[in-house]
């Protein structure tokens, strides 16, 4: 179906259920039931997707022809503006954030598609490049309207750009590599938030590209910096930029210590209910106690008690890496990091291999009655990295282990049967009627109260860790 065509499906479909006269449509919408919003929803986020695609090529011919060698007969500045981004936002009513995002992606997509000549006279017919862009499928999916803008921009942010050879050009193993991806992500999008997608795809960025991830790594660190100053109002503030190490580590101090009111999972130790109850009531906001907790950690020191600033429970940043592979990444948030970090840290800490298939389904781990054992838990942490309720992104520290076959029906606790679930979504799971099944070792289905089905993909970062893709070959990339 081409665009204009889906547009009008879709503006017919709002127009049955909400009928023709604007200055009647909040009452129209309060007459709807559930699932004519959903629907009026849905309509309406298609058809602004389909319009999407207007409006993100058109910004960036908007930016071909307003450079600055077009001088002040650019299109926008001949318009009285400074800049493309600044045009774009005047003609959107958005902000400059989004005028920048649609003009990035619209320049990718026109980088993808070259035509047969430019200027507002030249002919319709666009025709591909002669060796295609590693972001086509990018253009493909969004001009086919399986992503929108937002996702386009996300992935294509995230993967950044591949590694160049000797003489600055990108060889046809590395474009294979970051194309295969992206196309990946793009296939992904349906199941994933916009934020998922754009830390998926650094992550596999990093995984394609080991010697960038070091770099990028070691420049995150020199960037390191923190910073206060008194401002007008004699309110003294502060700024922090993290290196990778450094954000991992205060990630996992404030969530150990924060996780009972940010929706941490139920089923805790013994020791640790009263705690837990006592932080859920108290009256702070979350950014309050995050700063009487940090500045608690400053007065405590290095030789602080862990339970008097951590609670009963000690913070830390567990890491999972491939054996004999290059890197890994932090179970909570799934932050690339560089081998000589991981080395660094096991020095310190030690490991705990668990061994798992090219699906991430452990293999060796032990089994428990009842519950699953901290092992197990670990195993399960590994392979899901976080929450597999279709479009949740919380990380494995707020999940619980669910038993896909209820275990008072003869259910049994292996790591096949088990997933992790948030709070929120096992609790929806358990008392709204949905449930999730599984065939073997095939994907985890889920099921809603109306017995329709959406297959749980494993995160593809995850696959890409197991699945034995290995990155494009060292002699196609510079020499360290």
């Amino acid at each position: 179906m081409d665009i204009f065509s889906e547009l009008r499906e879709q503006v017919e479909s709002l127009g049955d259920l909400l009928g023709e006269r604007a200055d009647e449509l909040t009452d129209a919408m309060r007459r709807l039931s559930d699932e004519q919003v959903v629907s009026a929803l849905e309509a309406a986020a298609g058809a602004t997707r389909s319009l999407g695609r207007i409006e993100a090529i058109g910004a960036g011919i908007m930016a071909e022809r307003s450079t600055r060698e077009a001088g002040q007969q650019g299109m926008a500045q001949v318009r009285g503006h400074r800049t493309p981004a600044e045009f774009l936002q005047v003609i959107t009513g958005g902000s400059k954030t989004e005028a920048r995002q649609r003009i990035r992606v619209g320049q990718s997509v026109l980088d993808a598609i070259e035509p047969t000549n430019t200027g507002p006279d030249a002919p319709d017919t666009l025709v591909a490049p002669a060796v295609p862009a590693w972001h086509t499928p990018l253009a493909d999916a969004l001009m086919r309207g399986r992503i929108s803008s937002a996702q386009c921009d996300a992935i294509r942010r995230g993967l950044g750009e591949p590694p160049v050879d000797e003489v600055g050009c990108v060889d046809d193993d590395t474009r294979v590599a970051w194309s295969a991806a992206a196309e990946q992500l793009a296939d992904e999008a349906a199941c994933r938030t916009v934020e998922e997608l754009r830390d998926e795809a650094r992550l596999i960025r990093d995984r394609l590209d080991p010697e960038g991830a070091e770099r990028r790594f070691l420049e995150r660190h020199e960037a390191r910096c923190f910073r206060t100053w008194t401002d007008a109002d004699g309110r003294s503030r502060g700024s922090i930029s993290f290196d990778d190490d450094g954000h991992a580590l205060i990630r996992s101090i404030f969530d150990s210590a924060l996780r009972p009111r940010r929706g941490g999972p139920r089923f805790v130790d013994e020791a640790e209910v009263e705690a837990a109850m006592a932080l859920a009531e108290d009256p702070r906001s979350i950014d309050q106690l995050s700063y009487d907790l940090f500045v608690d950690l400053l007065r405590a020191g290095a030789l602080a008690d862990a339970k008097v600033v951590h609670g009963t429970r000690r913070a830390g940043v567990r890491v999972v890496t491939v054996v004999d592979g290059a890197g890994g990444h932090t179970e909570d948030g799934l932050v690339s990091l560089p081998q000589h970090d991981i080395d660094q840290r096991i020095c310190d800490t030690g490991t705990m291999t668990v061994a798992v298939d090219t699906h991430g389904d452990p293999l060796n781990v032990g089994r428990e009655r009842r519950l699953f054992t901290p092992t197990q838990r670990v195993a399960l942490s590994v392979r899901d990295g976080g929450c597999r309720w279709h479009g949740c992104d919380r990380p494995s520290s707020y999940c619980e282990a669910h038993h896909i076959d209820p275990y008072s029906e003869g259910g049994r606790t292996d790591i096949d049967r088990g997933i992790l679930l948030c709070r929120f979504h096992h609790m929806q799971l358990h008392h709204s009627g949905w449930r999730i099944s599984r065939d073997g070792k095939s994907e985890f289905v889920l099921h809603d109260p109306g017995r329709s089905a959406v297959t749980l993909e494993p995160r593809l970062a995850l696959r890409y860790a197991f699945g034995d893709v290995d990155p494009p070959p060292r002699r196609f990339r510079p020499a360290a």
